[in-house]
């Protein structure tokens, strides 16, 4: 595991953190990176041996053990009961991290209702279910507080399996950058992180599917070639190396934490592809002043000001 940058401490020490899908993978990385800052922790889980390997890690350090709060995500009301149970053990929380989803792969084209509002329903909808269940837990709290989204660098980067994965990873960006303009007049942070290739089981998500959602149009997932996909995560980044970047990014009031930087070439692709395709030609005064007001609000929303529907026209 990677020295935990300087700061950390004197930002985040005794603060509560909630995270979901926090006993692997890089939510596990965040867990482990907010424990060695000093953070109080409430972590969802939804395997009782990952949750054992969890305890065992905290013990090995020296650390309280967090709460763990079984959840699937997708559930609304014990979210509700969640949120009510971290603020009873600590008595305020001021960070929530939505971390939990899933990573189906399968042609677009071919997917089903099923597909659809299962992935969506994870990995969009428990972002959602996150943030209406904590933010008015968050909004009562004092001092640093702080909302960061997970979503991937599918947020940015289509693939050609990945079509619902990457539309709910579209939609996470969406909602975390307007999201910051809300909560920066109120005094909390609110990031979105796109991390890329990890080492995790995200792999395994396809085995894992509901029987509530089986009605899949990607052909049946062989856990031979599953195992085969899974190598490529091997080379993946230490998710606790993501952990840590998410902590120095929040410390930062970063909006955007991107961790990988092997994705330059695609950027400067995308940017390029951008402002080729947009006309090359006068816009009228009018729409010119329009889009420059919007401009000025984002920009005096995220310097603290309160912005109205009338600061636009």
């Amino acid at each position: 595991m990677s020295e935990q940058p300087g700061g950390w401490a004197t930002e985040w020490k005794g603060r509560v953190a909630f995270v979901t899908g926090a006993v692997t993978g890089i939510g596990l990385g965040v867990a482990q990176a907010f424990a060695d800052a000093g953070m109080k922790l409430a972590l969802s889980y939804r395997n009782e041996d990952d949750k054992a390997a969890t305890e065992a890690w905290f013990d090995s350090k020296g650390y309280d053990q967090p709460l763990y709060c079984k959840l699937d995500v997708t559930d609304r009301a014990r979210f509700a009961e969640v949120a009510d149970d971290v603020v009873d053990r600590y008595g305020e929380v001021h960070v929530l991290v939505n971390n939990a989803g899933v990573s189906v792969f399968g042609p677009t084209d071919e997917a089903t209702y099923d597909d659809f509002d299962w992935i969506m329903g994870v990995n969009f909808g428990g972002v959602v279910n996150g943030l209406v269940s904590f933010l008015p837990k968050i909004k009562a709290a004092h001092g640093r507080r702080h909302v960061t989204n997970i979503a991937s660098m599918a947020a940015f980067l289509p693939g050609p399996q990945a079509g619902i994965y990457t539309a709910s990873k579209f939609a996470v960006r969406g909602l975390t950058e307007s999201l910051r303009y809300n909560l920066a007049p109120q005094g909390i942070g609110c990031s979105l992180c796109c991390p890329a290739l990890t080492r995790t089981n995200a792999w395994t998500s396809a085995l894992k599917r509901p029987d509530s959602f089986k009605d899949t149009g990607f052909a049946e997932a062989r856990e031979g070639e599953l195992r085969q996909f899974g190598t490529a995560f091997e080379e993946g980044m230490d998710p606790y190396v993501v952990g840590s970047k998410i902590l120095t990014g929040m410390t930062n009031m970063d909006g955007l934490i991107l961790t990988h930087p092997e994705h330059g070439p695609d950027f400067e692709e995308l940017h390029e592809k951008l402002m080729a395709a947009l006309p090359v030609e006068d816009a009228p005064e009018g729409r010119l002043r329009i889009e420059e007001l919007r401009r000025e609000a984002m920009r005096q929303a995220e310097a603290g000001i309160r912005m109205k529907m009338d600061d636009l026209t």
